[in-house]
């Protein structure tokens, strides 16, 4: 195959599944609206948040691609949008240098945020880089043997949301977590949708994702659960005096949406998941951000 010897910049963002961006921002932005109803908020700690998480991301998107197209996953019948090498729009060695320099922002912005949050920050930022490259590189990568969704909910829920109250605030607690998992389970859905849509390419390949493991049926049933639990969780929340009520009700905001994709989860298939697959990035965004400015009122 041969691969474009430009870099032009539609082709990068491409590569980093710019689209897919919302998934990393609207965490972060629930765990600043934690750390400013705290007034525990410092500017400079939560956008270096801000920004190791989006670098993260990249990197961690930019090294699976090159490391699924090493191994041979990217077969010409798969549903999902082109993949930069699959197409011949960037060149192995261009996504590989791309992953190492996300890689490299992130570790250079992660020193700054250890100098504020100390040990804690220390382990959150290794698992992180760990994460990113072993999903699909080395022996055991992680991402085949059904640890995405464990993985997704850690670093987008749990490290994302509690992490950057932890360095603004120096501090966590109950609440922070508990609306942590909200993120999380809307996050692991972007990733359930993906592997539905992969099923086939996947188990050709060996990739035994929970998908592949429990079956499309069962995986549909637990997208839809995800979300349930989702909205009950700041329900709860507000019931035990924990959030204001406006957390509870903002969301529902797009409460059409989310009735929408538990529908088309059970009824669209194949490549037009793509379009399901974009709007479950898009939920975790916006569903985040609503509960930000609920927990704000």
């Amino acid at each position: 195959m041969s691969f474009s010897s430009t870099t032009n910049l539609s082709n990068w963002l491409l590569a980093i599944r710019s689209k897919t961006l919302f998934v990393a921002v609207g965490p972060v932005l629930l765990g600043w609206a934690l750390a400013i109803d705290d007034n525990g908020f410092h500017f400079w700690p939560a956008i270096g948040a801000l920004a190791a998480a989006v670098l993260l991301q990249i990197a961690a998107n930019l090294s699976n691609d090159y490391f699924h197209w090493k191994k041979g996953g990217d077969a010409a019948t798969r549903l999902g949008s082109v993949r930069v090498m699959q197409g011949g729009l960037l060149s192995p060695l261009a996504v590989l240098v791309g992953a190492a320099v996300a890689l490299f922002l992130a570790t250079l912005i992660g020193w700054g945020l250890i100098i504020v949050g100390g040990w804690p920050i220390v382990l959150i930022g290794i698992a992180a880089l760990l994460a990113a490259v072993f999903y699909t590189a080395g022996p055991y990568p992680l991402g085949y043997h059904g640890w995405g969704e464990v993985l997704v909910l850690v670093f987008f829920g749990l490290c994302a949301v509690g992490g950057t109250y932890y360095v603004t605030t120096l501090s966590c607690s109950w609440r922070v977590l508990w609306l942590s998992l909200p993120a999380g389970f809307l996050a692991v859905n972007v990733l359930l949708v993906n592997n539905i849509r992969d099923i086939e390419s996947d188990m050709a390949a060996g990739k035994k994702t929970i998908t592949v493991r429990i079956g499309p049926k069962r995986a549909r049933q637990l997208f839809v659960l995800l979300l349930l639990i989702s909205y009950l969780i700041p329900a709860r929340l507000w019931l035990q005096g924990m959030v204001p009520v406006w957390a509870a009700l903002l969301p529902l905001l797009v409460l059409l949406e989310v009735s929408m994709l538990a529908r088309d989860i059970f009824h669209v298939h194949g490549v037009q998941m793509n379009s399901l697959l974009a709007e479950s990035s898009k939920l975790v965004f916006y569903f985040c951000l609503l509960l930000a400015v609920g927990v704000l009122l």
